[in-house]
């Protein structure tokens, strides 16, 4: 017997088979709108990543090194070294060509200082005009006075010891802290906490520390930029107040 598939049955057959395809289409639509969305984020990123990999790459290869960025760059190695420890340091930058002047308590010290600026990405050659400085505390028993009797001595003797100790102690304790101990290692450590700072980008500063006191001249890009400078000088443990003598506009 012959089945006969009705005119109405027929018509919801088709139009359920158009729906189904509609919603097919729409899905279909959908993703790939998602995909679409997905793919721009993607290249978006991408751009991102390749200013950043771009302006790293100007950076290591020398055709965006300024001065300032060289002279910060090596006082911010300067930091770390056990070396350099009780050095006095300045560095100057003119053209790629550093010069480093102060002093260094060792000879070892001089050597290791001159290494790590020519071995920085910018430099072209480096002035060695460094000194080499005793320590204080090493001379602590030339002060010592000759003095009459076994007593005298002695007592001259462990006075001296015990002035030498509790420096010792008192240097070690700072040092523990993160506090700086020199003038010199203050002024490292300060480019060193410039050189990462977005808003020092393209700046020419000039640290110069005395008895904890930083006096910041130079130019920077902006009035937040030096009030940032000032800012990240005075944090730093060791500083006892930071003069600004900061103008904003283009590096020289």
């Amino acid at each position: 017997m012959k089945q006969h598939i009705t005119p109405v049955v027929a018509t919801l057959a088709v139009a359920a088979s158009i729906a189904a395809g509609g919603f097919a289409h729409a899905a279909s639509a959908q993703q790939a709108q998602q995909k679409a969305r997905q793919a721009e984020l993607e290249t978006k990123q991408e751009v991102r990543e390749a200013k950043q990999d771009t302006k790293a790459g100007a950076r290591k290869t020398g055709n965006a090194i300024s001065d300032s960025w060289v002279t910060m760059k090596v006082h911010s190695q300067f930091v770390p070294e056990d070396a350099l420890e009780d050095s006095d340091i300045d560095v100057t930058t003119r053209a790629g060509v550093v010069t480093l002047t102060g002093t260094v308590p060792t000879a070892a010290g001089k050597s290791r200082a001159v290494a790590i600026a020519k071995a920085t990405d910018g430099v072209k050659s480096v002035s060695d005009r460094l000194r080499i400085a005793r320590l204080a505390d090493d001379d602590d028993d030339d002060d010592v006075a000759p003095r009459t009797g076994a007593a005298a001595r002695e007592a001259g003797r462990e006075g001296t010891a015990a002035t030498r100790e509790a420096a010792r102690e008192t240097k070690a304790g700072a040092r523990s802290a993160g506090r700086a101990v020199s003038d010199g290692w203050l002024t490292s450590k300060i480019y060193a906490d410039f050189i990462d700072e977005t808003p020092l980008e393209d700046s020419d500063i000039d640290v110069d520390v005395t008895k904890g006191v930083v006096m910041l001249n130079g130019t920077v890009r902006s009035q937040a930029g030096a009030a940032r400078a000032v800012a990240v000088a005075q944090k730093i443990e060791g500083v006892k107040s930071v003069k600004s003598n900061l103008k904003v506009g283009a590096a020289k």
